[in-house]
Order: C-alpha cells, then sequence, then structure tokens
C-alpha cells in the first residue's frame, strides 16, 4: 500500500472513531440528565403545581411570593448535524424536541427547589417563557441552545401546622 492511501484510511479512521466517541459521550450526558430529573421529579411531587389564578380555600391564610426557575441548555454537535440534515427534508426534529423537553422540566424542578426553600405547600398560575441562545451567527451558523424560565407564585402558609391563633 502506498503511504498515500495509508493516511487517508488514518484520517478517515480517525475521524470516524472521534466522531463516535463524541456520539456516545452525548448520549450518556443526556442519559445521566434525564436520569437525575425524574430523580428530583419524585422528591418534589409533593409540592403541586397548580394552573389556576386562584387558590384553593382549603389553604388557609397564606403569604405569596413569586418564584422562577431557568435553565439554558445546549444541544451537542452530532444532534445539531442531524437536525440540520432533518431541516433539509422537513418533518419533526426529535433532537431538538427532546432539547426542549429537558429544559421545560430542568426550569419547573428548579421552580419547586425554590418554592420548598421558602416552605411553600403550591405553586399557581404557573407560566414559561423561551428564547434561543446563540440561535445562529452571521452566516447561520446555528448553536442550538435553548433558555426556558418557568415562573409563579408560591403559596407559603402564614402560620405553620399547629401555630394558628384561633387553634385552627
Amino acid at each position: 500500500m502506498s503511504p498515500g492511501i495509508i493516511d487517508l484510511a488514518f484520517g478517515v479512521g480517525s475521524f470516524l472513531f472521534f466522531l463516535a466517541l463524541g456520539c456516545c459521550v452525548g448520549v450518556l450526558v443526556e442519559r445521566e440528565h434525564y436520569a437525575s430529573i425524574r430523580r428530583r421529579e419524585a422528591e418534589l411531587r409533593g409540592l403541586p403545581i397548580i394552573q389556576s389564578r386562584f387558590p384553593p380555600q382549603a389553604l388557609g391564610p397564606c403569604r405569596q411570593m413569586f418564584v422562577q426557575g431557568s435553565v439554558v441548555i445546549g444541544m451537542d454537535y452530532f444532534k445539531r448535524t442531524l437536525a440540520k440534515l432533518r431541516n433539509l427534508i422537513g418533518g419533526r426534529i426529535g433532537s431538538c424536541a427532546t432539547l426542549v423537553e429537558r429544559a421545560r422540566r430542568e426550569a419547573v424542578l428548579r421552580l419547586k427547589e425554590e418554592a420548598r426553600a421558602h416552605k411553600a405547600v403550591c405553586v399557581l398560575n404557573v407560566k414559561f417563557s423561551t428564547a434561543n441562545v446563540l440561535s445562529g451567527d452571521k452566516n447561520n451558523n446555528g448553536r442550538g441552545c435553548v433558555e426556558v424560565v418557568a415562573y409563579g407564585t408560591a403559596f407559603i402558609p402564614k402560620y405553620p401546622s399547629g401555630q394558628h391563633p384561633a387553634g385552627i
């Protein structure tokens, strides 16, 4: 074999190796994040989010507090490349859908963690705001980052359990 063919094979082989390595690392990082999300969702299951502007009357006297959770999550290079290819033919881009889902779930978890830190019993009227971050440069080379902000009103009992002045 000639040295030119060996160099070409080595170059292509190296490229494919690092492509596969990067793809595997990206999948592992995403799986770890999903596992973390599921674990934290189970821990915070007792803190409900109620899609209403008005609290249930059973809450009793509460003070209200604005709480929010925000996150910026980026897409790895390999998923971004696949998304660009899928964009050529159209259809649902699964890698972008999972990116937005992870960001939304993480923002809700951060909102609930803030509410729990203030001893809230529920969060009402939760809204979401999303934005592209580093969405593209002048050559339209997108970076695939999304920011999600979840915000709402936490309801914190004025009187801890058993401490109500009327003995309720």
